[in-house]
């Protein structure tokens, strides 16, 4: 997120001056670091949690064009940066990777094909294809289908033009770019504190983690795109917009194999249905990732749980977020989701047999000795106020922005990264409404469809994709 937005506001800004601090020696070892994150292209084409079913209602499929419609915007804004010159050869980042769904059991099958029915009429989801012939999906995944019980109830579908996205090494050529155009980026550094100035503009307090010399800078803007800490930091700021705003810690596990017999023979980003009071972050997945060049398969994620709100936070961060005007929406989300208290620890409870015996439900054949464990980024999920249910835990993104717009932040976690550009983009409006209508001329030569949905348009929606799959080096 502060990469694109660094990148944004240095294509519209070019004379600005902008500072960047990084707790870390790197940038994109939180959550965006490839083996944090699943490192799906969010497009709603397999992620069954963007389109439930809602008791007897027709499925809406409103939210799955929502996420589609953003990350196309994300493809495009990539697509301009390639043939600038700004971002290196996409498969440095971006791979094609056909996005699947598999269910089994009656319910389910009806589910999905009702779904894919829904699905297949909207123009961005156009090439969605539906089997419940295990020949079928054989052919798609044979893993899937590799002594699978004779009779049970199955299906699946199939979209060919998913992506598997390394949001690492993404951001870091974002911000290589940055650097290299006169950006200042500081590693080692940690921001300790924020506070308004009588003059408007923010005193950010910081110091060099390497003999904790202090040292501090006043900005015009201040965006917080620190995960986790996000929180801390914005409520060290003082903005009233914070208060009733928390964060649920939920740590992650995949098990991985690099063994080339079972990788050669897996070439999709599979997901399923999750298990009953599992947060929508935990919808089991099976998929083939592609980092560094070099591909292997993931399966995940397993829920495990720390305090910290970041994988090098502070085992203090779940309680020193504790605020009078938070404690009680909070309280309300820990009593109303025993599911979720219930989901974790029988989570916490599976050993590695256990964790591949999961694996198994999508691939019988999987033999423990191939996976290993590996444990993935930290998730802060949203907990705030709602004036009719007091706390709820939301499971997205949110951008928490002062009334002035001189600092924002971003808290929550999926669709995350896949969807950065449409919500920074929502973020200059709210935080730069003078200067954004000037710059609307060039978001629109860096995304063509800028202000138009793509949904709405058969015609424009294909040109788009066809486009941006040329320039990404993801056609199928």
């Amino acid at each position: 997120m502060s990469a694109t937005l660094g990148t944004l506001l240095h294509e519209l800004q070019p004379e600005w001056k902008i500072v960047a601090f990084e707790r870390l020696s790197e940038v994109a070892q939180e959550s965006s670091n490839p083996w944090n994150n699943a490192g799906t292209g969010h497009a709603a084409l397999c992620e069954l949690n963007y389109m439930p079913q809602q008791g007897d209602a027709p499925l809406d499929p409103a939210k799955a064009v929502s996420i589609n419609e953003q990350f196309q915007q994300s493809r495009q804004f990539w697509s301009s940066l390639v043939e600038k010159g700004v971002l290196d050869a996409p498969s440095t980042f971006i791979n094609a990777t056909p996005h699947m769904t598999f269910v089994r059991g009656e319910k389910d099958v009806a589910y999905l094909r009702n779904r894919y029915e829904v699905l297949k009429k909207q123009p961005l989801f156009a090439g969605i294809e539906y089997s419940e012939d295990s020949r079928v999906i054989n052919k798609w995944a044979p893993l899937l289908m590799q002594q699978r019980v004779k009779g049970e109830p199955f299906a699946a579908t199939r979209v060919p033009a998913g992506t598997d996205v390394d949001f690492g090494a993404l951001t870091n050529q974002l911000f290589d770019h940055l650097t290299d155009s006169g950006v200042t980026l500081r590693t080692n550094h940690e921001v300790r504190s924020l506070k308004k100035q009588k003059d408007g503009t923010w005193l950010v307090k910081y110091r060099n983690r390497i003999g904790h010399t202090p040292n501090e800078v006043k900005a015009r803007f201040v965006f917080v795109g620190a995960g986790g800490w996000a929180l801390k930091l914005l409520q060290n700021s003082g903005i009233p917009e914070i208060k009733g705003y928390g964060v649920f810690p939920i740590g992650g596990q995949f098990l991985k194999t690099t063994n080339p017999t079972v990788v050669a023979q897996h070439k999709a980003k599979v997901y399923s249905q999750a298990s009953v009071g599992a947060p929508p972050m935990s919808v089991p997945h099976l998929d083939t990732r592609v980092v560094d060049g070099e591909a292997s398969l993931m399966f995940g994620p397993f829920a495990t749980f720390s305090p910290k709100f970041l994988k090098n936070g502070s085992m203090l961060d779940i309680v020193t977020q504790v605020r009078p005007h938070n404690l009680l929406p909070m309280l309300q989300v820990a009593v109303k989701n025993p599911d979720l208290i219930t989901y974790l620890v029988s989570e916490l409870l599976k050993n590695h047999a256990k964790k591949v015996d999961s694996l198994r439900t999508f691939m019988p054949t999987a033999k423990d000795e191939d996976w290993t464990l590996i444990d993935a980024g930290q998730r802060a999920q949203v907990m705030k106020k709602d004036p009719k249910k007091g706390g709820i835990l939301q499971f997205g993104t949110e951008v928490v922005a002062a009334s002035d717009g001189s600092i924002a932040g971003l808290l929550g976690a999926s669709p995350g990264a896949s969807t950065a550009v449409p919500i920074m983009l929502d973020l200059l409006k709210k935080c730069f409404p003078a200067e954004y209508p000037g710059w609307e001329p060039e978001l629109r030569a860096l995304i063509p469809t800028f202000g138009q949905k793509l949904n709405e348009d058969a015609a424009l929606a294909e040109k788009s994709t066809e486009a941006t799959a040329a320039a990404l080096g993801i056609n199928v």
